[in-house]
């Protein structure tokens, strides 16, 4: 029986964990054409989420084109607009009556057009020699998607790396075509919370109040618990409800890190899994990653690496600047602290949750935090 437990990518809803509500709530608004703010700490599901929600369309032949496009990886607008190319080829088949249309617009911009040996994807390379060029490309591939008889779901992932391109007024430029637009509703995702807050919800930004807000959150544990449970039971293995919430209560229940435990159990089990087991695989994934971990080191300054190790330990801070918390773990004063919280949000190493409106801060990488929590 192959491992039902997916880390990388989603593959089928059967392995897939809950989600209805959120699920019910995305569809809703892509076939009322409403735009959704999705946020998201990172490999929590979110992209497993998009996909989950493109298959649903799929398999119930809902009148939506969804399509998926990636930016987290541009630095400009010439490369959103060559992503944004490509997303739209991959997702449109080449011999349907919209494939072939997509296919002579993009030709009029006369591209060079490759494909990946691994993956055959489409890679496109434009020659847009300035901003106004390459400002009337985008307008012209939003232009061509709206113009069709069906209704098109564009989902973008990352959707904040826009902050860091080059150009000046991206997100007005952006806001001025999209707003002229009535067949294409938009989900933008992204997993930097403050930034996604300040484009959508900031008064002085284009994208102000444009969208629904939806921010995913961990899965209830009973449901997790069931799920995880359900598919050591089809494989003819028992694991003791102990071990389960040793899996949940070890990874936070942050998804990319207990599908991987649960993975790495599973490849390991045979008739039962115990506590003893799990914590045999948690072992293994923390020495298989080590290398990695031992990386940051030498990437951060002696005050970031201490704040990670302090808040490592503590699992969740709340109060990150008190007395106690500074004297334990002899962080000096507060401002200097803030100022390196600060840094370690911005590289995505540590997360800020806001609950009842209070700020709880911990490590992105439940593995990493696992890992410096032993090792000092």
């Amino acid at each position: 029986m192959d491992n039902p437990f997916i880390f990388r990518a989603y593959k089928s809803k059967e392995l897939f964990c809950d989600r209805q509500e959120e699920l019910k709530k995305l569809l809703t608004n892509a076939l009322s054409g409403a735009d959704t703010t999705l946020i998201a700490q990172r490999r929590i599901g979110k992209t497993g989420l998009i996909f989950r929600l493109f298959d649903e369309i799929k398999t119930e032949k809902k009148p939506i084109i969804p399509i998926y496009v990636d930016i987290f990886a541009t630095r400009s607008l010439d490369d959103l607009v060559r992503t944004l190319s490509e997303a739209i080829m991959t997702a449109l088949p080449e011999k349907s009556s919209i494939g072939k249309k997509f296919s002579k617009f993009i030709k009029s911009l006369r591209p060079i057009i490759t494909y990946d040996p691994l993956t055959s994807m489409p890679q496109i390379q434009l020659t847009l020699q300035n901003d106004v060029e390459r400002q009337q490309t985008l307008k012209g591939l939003l232009t061509f998607l709206d113009s069709q008889n069906e209704k098109v779901l564009l989902a973008i992932d990352e959707f904040q790396q826009i902050r860091e391109y080059p150009e000046t007024n991206v997100e007005a430029m952006l806001r001025t075509i999209i707003q002229n637009l009535n067949n294409v509703s938009f989900l933008y995702c992204g997993s930097k919370r403050h930034m996604m807050l300040d484009i959508f919800s900031g008064e002085r930004n284009p994208f102000y109040r444009s969208t629904e807000f939806l921010t995913l959150q961990k899965l209830d544990p009973i449901v997790y618990s069931d799920f995880i449970e359900s598919h050591f039971k089809k494989a003819g293995i028992n694991i003791e409800h102990d071990a389960t919430d040793y899996i949940l209560d070890w990874t936070q229940r942050h998804t990319y890190f207990t599908q991987r435990l649960c993975h790495t159990v599973f490849d390991m089990a045979k008739k039962k899994v115990d506590v003893d087991l799990v914590k045999k695989a948690a072992v293994e994934i923390l020495q298989a990653d080590s290398a990695v971990f031992g990386q940051y080191h030498q990437l951060l300054t002696a005050g970031q690496w201490n704040l990670l190790i302090a808040i490592a330990k503590e699992g969740t801070v709340s109060k990150i600047t008190s007395r106690q918390f500074l004297l334990k773990y002899h962080l000096g004063n507060p401002s200097s602290v803030l100022r390196t919280l600060t840094s370690l949000i911005e590289k995505n190493i540590v997360d800020e949750n806001v609950v009842e409106g209070n700020s709880i801060y911990s490590l992105n990488d439940i593995f990493l935090s696992r890992w410096l929590e032993e090792k000092y």
